[in-house]
């Protein structure tokens, strides 16, 4: 996080050149007496309770007809799990694409899938990108691992301590796996790894987590045998944590990209070089030599993985059938391959290994993220595998877009047609 000597002497002139350092001071000192009062009533959602917050609220009543219309508080109550302090709803625009065909192992057929942004061309991206492996004949796609963790940590005195409690704790699986499971009809506890650090253990705990998302059903149940652990173990440790930042809970971490959280998906279609060059105006030749290049600005700029834009797909996605948007920190990783075959077609690939994704439970019972979800034919208990592997989909329309689309040097033109309304001259 460093900042190059001229500039930070150029930032400080600015900012000085328009206040003294003890203006500027001034400015940043804490200022209690200037406390404002808190949100009235917490988690409650009622009439009475939206009222009270948003009277007390600078802005006035104009914004409140946008954020709390007619219909959102017609069924406000139906938010009562998903918010706090609630005023109402924020509408983004929807679009839909496809169809898109997967031929996966629990996703099979066409679908529509539905898109919430603000980013003009973005729609028309993946749309094309659906299209064009629609004309293929479709993408395969397989989950292959599934996996959701949360990881705990516990503190002792020295590693004696230590030694004492990894002793006794690997020989506790069936009693953890016991106590977390207790929890849960759905979650099994299916796996424990240790990290050993100095005098820290950290027990990462996988789950398996059925349709749902799973991360508040892991939390739950690493919370049980936490509790378990402490009232059990010889060796008391000093203190535990419930999560200690090892489990790549959204954020993108080489562990998970490694490895697996939510559920990791590959999927490939092989697009003629007819079509290619009907359909994306560039060659398979083209669209190869571009993923190189930038393969290697993706290498030379550290990123986890190699890819165009998985997580304007997945944000999209994701607002739209109420998943936790704040998962596209880690599920946007991952790996995308564009390769000639021998006949001189274009093979393409993606794998996903943090897809953390659910048709049951969180944000998918809500009344508007329900109806994408049904939009999808995906709404409900088993489906969310085939959600997971429809998402890599997306991901997979993504990429053969914006490859072609650089490739072909179209790429500023899309923009400029659906941000700004011209026609590119």
């Amino acid at each position: 996080m460093t900042t190059p000597y001229e500039r930070a002497a150029s930032f400080l002139a600015e900012i000085l050149a328009k206040s003294s350092l003890d203006e500027l001071a001034q400015r940043l000192r804490p200022k209690p007496e200037t406390r404002a009062a808190s949100v009235p009533r917490g988690a409650e959602i009622s009439p009475q309770a939206v009222d009270e917050r948003w009277a007390m609220l600078p802005c006035g009543t104009g914004p409140r007809k946008e954020i709390l219309d007619p219909h959102t508080a017609s069924q406000m109550s139906a938010y009562a799990r998903n918010i706090e302090h609630f005023i109402g709803t924020v509408k983004v625009p929807i679009g839909v694409i496809g169809p898109l065909r997967v031929n996966g192992l629990y996703a099979q057929g066409n679908y529509y899938i539905p898109l919430a942004t603000t980013e003009a061309a973005l729609v028309a991206s993946y749309g094309r990108g659906a299209s064009v492996i629609a004309d293929a004949g479709g993408a395969s796609a397989v989950i292959l691992n599934e996996r959701v963790g949360r990881a705990p940590a516990f503190i002792f005195a020295n590693l004696e301590e230590v030694g004492r409690f990894m002793s006794w704790v690997l020989g506790q699986r069936e009693n953890i796996q016991r106590a977390a499971e207790s929890t849960t009809r759905f979650g099994k506890l299916v796996d424990l790894r240790f990290t050993v650090e100095a005098n820290h253990v950290y027990v990462l705990m996988l789950y398996e987590t059925g349709d749902a998302a799973g991360q508040n059903m892991a939390t739950i149940a690493t919370d049980a045998a936490v509790k378990w652990l402490l009232a059990n173990s010889p060796v008391k440790p000093r203190s535990a944590y419930i999560e200690a930042n090892l489990s790549g809970d959204k954020k993108a971490s080489a562990q998970s990209l490694q490895g697996v959280r939510g559920k990791k998906v590959t999927a490939e279609v092989v697009l003629p070089s007819a079509l290619v060059q009907r359909r994306l105006h560039a060659t398979p030749a083209q669209m190869e030599a571009y993923s190189r290049v930038a393969g290697t600005g993706g290498v030379l700029s550290g990123t986890l993985g190699v890819q165009g834009h998985y997580a304007n797909g997945l944000a999209a996605l994701f607002i739209a059938c109420g998943q936790d948007a704040a998962c596209v920190s880690e599920a946007a990783t991952g790996v995308t391959r564009f390769e000639l075959t021998q006949t001189g077609d274009l093979y393409v690939s993606v794998t996903l290994p943090n897809l953390i994704v659910g048709t049951v439970g969180g944000g998918t019972k809500l009344p508007s993220q329900h109806a994408c979800l049904e939009v999808l034919g995906l709404a409900g208990p088993d489906h969310a595998r085939a959600l997971a592997e429809v998402a890599a989909c997306v991901c997979l329309a993504g990429e053969i877009s914006i490859v072609a689309a650089i490739s072909a040097g179209e790429f500023v033109q899309a923009h400029v047609k659906f941000a700004r309304g011209k026609e590119p001259t």
